[in-house]
């Protein structure tokens, strides 16, 4: 399966190396126009040696969760995205999300929450009904909730009070503030931290990962989007965790490898183990 992300030029050359093996903790494998094999290899040979591909409905669930289970790198992520889910989503669609996150190679549900960016309000409320439905799905299954939050934090953390969230919830492509952060941090909700957190005028989100506690911290590509400089637009991939590590490791003021070795163990905890 492969999709047309956007993403525009040539692949970014591979950074430095990690000296601790990491985690990507949200990448689109189906949406980099590269071979499944050629971007677990390229990851590897960079540190990265597991990573969560996550699916945005259900023929790109169904597509994660085959190739979680035939890659031991990959943990795969299933949901209705809620850009997707904005029209509604049919019951039989959930059903089939429930059994797909059952499966052995299947860590999250996700991604389902709020997206008030490209969401017009006369379907936030098919967006909040899917959200709800996700939340009770990863509850059943047991697995983590992993969340697009943009532009909806009020709504997004109202749901979960009154939902009660799962054990484990993932906020991807963390986009909150430093007080954000600290709200999550205080239910224990997880950060994970994107390439947009070493653009330039992204201040708010560096002060946000400052402020999060080593233990709810998670690295991520978002892949294909959302690159970290200097390659921001270009088509991003998994082995490109380093870049945005390196970044987080310098604004917390903790060294990369020990960094590395925190959100890979969290990984393990949030996820599984792969």
């Amino acid at each position: 399966m492969a999709r047309n992300s956007g993403r525009v030029g040539d692949p970014p050359p591979p950074p430095e190396p990690l000296p601790v093996p990491a985690v990507d903790a949200h990448c689109h494998l189906d949406l980099m126009g590269t071979p499944v094999a050629e971007a677990i290899a390229a990851a590897r040979a960079v540190g990265i040696t597991r990573m969560v591909s996550v699916g945005v409905d259900l023929p790109t669930s169904r597509w994660q969760a085959e190739i979680a289970a035939t890659n031991p790198e990959v943990r795969a992520a299933v949901a209705i995205h809620p850009n997707e889910a904005a029209n509604g989503v049919g019951e039989e669609t959930f059903e089939a999300i429930a059994a797909l996150a059952r499966l052995d190679g299947v860590g999250a549900v996700g991604e389902t929450g709020l997206d008030y960016y490209r969401t017009p309000p006369e379907q936030h409320a098919a967006q909040q009904a899917s959200f709800r439905r996700h939340i009770a799905i990863a509850k059943e299954t047991g697995r983590a909730l992993m969340i697009h939050d943009r532009e909806a934090h009020d709504d997004t953390l109202r749901i979960l009070a009154e939902e009660g969230a799962p054990e484990r919830v993932v906020f991807h492509a963390f986009s909150g503030d430093a007080e954000m952060a600290k709200i999550c941090a205080d239910a224990g909700y997880v950060m994970s931290f994107a390439g947009n957190v070493t653009f330039k005028n992204a201040q708010e989100l560096r002060d946000a990962a400052a402020v999060v506690p080593a233990e709810l911290l998670l690295v991520e590509t978002d892949a294909p989007y959302l690159t970290p400089v200097p390659w921001r637009g270009r088509p991003g991939g998994p082995y490109l965790v380093p870049l945005t590590l390196r970044l987080l490791a310098q604004t917390r003021g903790e060294a990369v490898d020990e960094l590395a070795a925190q959100v890979a163990a969290n990984a393990e905890r949030t996820f599984g183990p792969w």
